[in-house]
């Protein structure tokens, strides 16, 4: 009878510490939860580095189509960061699961830099880069010697190398294509921070601003932009005269002030070996980088051969650089 009770007892403790860590472990949300995600700090200059600071009005619950898809997605399911849309399948070849589907705290590759890899300008296009240049970033990230303002440094730190191979390998295999226009403008549409740190034309307010020292990016179709539509871009407006100021600091070095892009990018800026293209890249990512270099929050291997191109450069410079860069054509 005293064995019996002893291991009646032995179970029901085993019992109750199974369901404490169990309820101890992270629950992965139904498929169509959109995540909730926690807003960055803020830090200037606040156009390079987009903050949520309003919203739009939520979208209508019935499924979603995008032009060329024969594919449907309610917005819930479209706001899911663990299981992003992938609108055109068919035109690419099988994503591994980490870019399809997230997990934990690890969000699906997708969901930020697109099933096309070519992103949004508060994440980055990711094509035209190697296989070897993507791991070496994620390693970096999740070494914290590469930090990123919003969220990439924990991500990285929950993936598996295996996932970080085969997201790097994945992106590396797709096309570059034209994703983003720059337009010079001295007036601009006003405009806010909305979900997902995508700058909207305000809906609150009418007419023009003056654009300022600013690149104000935005979607060349809003609508399409929130159903994280491959196929639809974004425009970024420049200053008057930025492109021209810009070509002259990366196509010669500024007399001194910096050192001419291609002899680590290569011609046209489309990337050199292990050296990423910049060319026609989301110029608010372009300048983010260029601060974060600057500012000594990029480092890793690579990070070196960025120290002397950015030491001397102002912020109107970063802002002509990526306006130049951004202009070009990415192929």
């Amino acid at each position: 009878m005293r064995t019996t009770r002893a291991w009646v007892l032995v179970f029901a403790v085993v019992a109750l510490a199974s369901t404490a860590l169990e309820s101890q472990q992270p629950q992965q949300p139904a498929p169509g939860t959109p995540t909730a995600l926690p807003s960055p700090p803020a830090r200037e200059p606040a156009w390079a580095f987009p903050i949520q600071a309003g919203t739009l009005p939520p979208e209508t619950p019935e499924p979603k189509s995008v032009p060329g898809s024969s594919k449907k997605y309610t917005p819930k399911e479209i706001d899911d960061l663990l299981n992003p849309p992938d609108w055109f399948p068919e035109e690419h070849k099988p994503a591994p699961s980490i870019v399809q589907k997230g997990h934990g705290a690890v969000l699906a590759c997708g969901s930020c830099h697109l099933m096309s890899g070519l992103g949004h300008p508060e994440s980055s296009d990711v094509t035209g880069s190697t296989a070897a240049y993507i791991i070496q970033q994620m390693q970096d990230f999740k070494a914290g010697v590469r930090k990123d303002y919003a969220r990439m440094n924990g991500i990285a730190k929950e993936m598996s190398d295996e996932e970080i191979r085969q997201a790097a390998e994945y992106f590396a295999s797709l096309p570059r294509t034209k994703f983003s226009r720059v337009v010079e403008a001295a007036m601009v549409p006003k405009t806010f921070v909305g979900q997902g740190r995508m700058r909207f034309i305000d809906p609150k307010q009418t007419g023009m601003e003056p654009i300022g020292r600013r690149i104000i990016t935005l979607p060349e179709d809003q609508d399409r932009a929130r159903l994280r539509d491959p196929k639809s871009g974004f425009v970024s407006y420049v200053p008057p005269d930025s492109i021209a100021k810009g070509r002259a600091l990366v196509e010669t070095g500024g007399g001194g002030k910096t050192v001419q892009c291609s002899i680590c990018h290569g011609e046209g800026q489309k990337g050199l070996a292990n050296v990423p293209r910049i060319a026609g890249v989301h110029p608010i990512y372009l300048a983010r980088q260029l601060y974060l270099f600057k500012e000594g929050d990029r480092n890793g291997p690579d990070a070196p051969l960025m120290k002397r191109p950015v030491a001397k450069l102002t912020d109107d410079d970063i802002l002509n650089i990526a306006a130049y860069l951004g202009s070009l054509p990415p192929q």
